[in-house]
């Protein structure tokens, strides 16, 4: 019969205190019941790990090598215990969160850094795609959560909205409108817009048919088969100028600045929320849910 967790306990505590009975007192068992372990385990091993005396007991050389294996064994074992507790109680294992927008700064990338912070030993993959490719995640699995700009109806998926963040406009250095501290929708209708043909372009882009269509015209946007980051990149040296969520200007970019976008009622903003199929189980998930939920004082019920 194989040796037990509790056997290689006993054994070590009698190997740190030198006595069975000072063992015993200290793991709150009675002497009787170590001793019998004790012996038990030296039987399965085929060998004596102490030998016994009246004055107590003294650790063989067998029994010293033994116990140097056995405090690994421990704890390895502890270790395990301590892992799959964590993970049933979402502090460990992994956790999926998929987004269609940059985050170089912003509310996103504080959440991710914040859960970091407080949960070290969970591993978050995080995976930026376009809203299609992202909601196909969630049905297979691949992601627990996307947290996406604008809505997105979905069957089996819970949506509750997360958070906004300020329209900004990305200008060359030498624009007209760069001198401002902020720039109203009424001071872009004449700019040539340059977005990504990719996620979040083309929210963007019916935002601002949304703000900018004047007399049944709509402004000029050109939509491109390059990245955001590809665009900011060459908008210094033209006279284009492109709009990016907030979380996007913690990336600086050669003669680019950003100004916030200001409406008739204040500064625009574009919302985000947060997307998870409803059977999904995984207690990273929920505690990452509840940890949003308080950091931005929601409401929303967590199952």
């Amino acid at each position: 019969m194989p040796f037990n967790i509790c056997q290689l306990r006993y054994a070590i505590a009698a190997a740190d205190h030198g006595s069975f009975y000072r063992a015993a007192r200290v793991l709150n068992v009675e002497q009787s019941t170590l001793s019998r372990a004790i012996l038990k385990l030296e039987r399965v091993i085929g060998g004596r790990i102490f030998n016994r005396s009246q004055a107590g007991v003294s650790i063989t050389l067998a029994g010293a090598q033994f116990i140097r294996a056995a405090r690994h064994m421990v704890a390895s074992a502890d270790k395990m215990v301590t892992t799959m507790r964590a993970a049933g109680q979402g502090r460990a294992g992994g956790l999926a969160i998929g987004h269609n927008s940059a985050i170089s700064t912003g509310y996103l990338r504080a959440a991710m850094l914040g859960w970091l912070a407080a949960n070290p030993d969970v591993e978050i993959d995080g995976m930026e795609a376009d809203r299609g490719a992202l909601l196909a995640g969630l049905d297979t699995g691949e992601i627990d959560i996307a947290i996406l700009i604008g809505e997105a109806n979905h069957v089996d998926l819970r949506r509750e909205p997360f958070w906004t963040e300020r329209v900004m406009a990305a200008l060359p250095a030498n624009h007209t409108l760069a001198a401002s501290e902020t720039v109203h929708w009424t001071d872009l209708r004449r700019e040539r817009f340059l977005l990504p043909a990719a996620d979040p372009g083309p929210e963007i882009r019916d935002l601002l048919l949304g703000r900018l269509m004047v007399a049944g015209e709509p402004p000029d946007i050109r939509m491109h088969q390059a990245s955001r980051e590809a665009i900011l990149s060459v908008l210094g040296g033209g006279s284009a100028v492109s709009i990016v969520c907030e979380g996007a200007t913690g990336a600086r970019y050669p003669d680019v600045v950003y100004r916030p976008v200001q409406g008739e009622q204040g500064p625009a903003f574009i919302s985000y929320s947060g997307y998870w199929r409803k059977d999904n189980c995984n207690p990273a998930l929920r505690r990452f849910l509840a940890f949003v939920r308080d950091r931005h004082a929601l409401s929303f019920d967590i199952p």
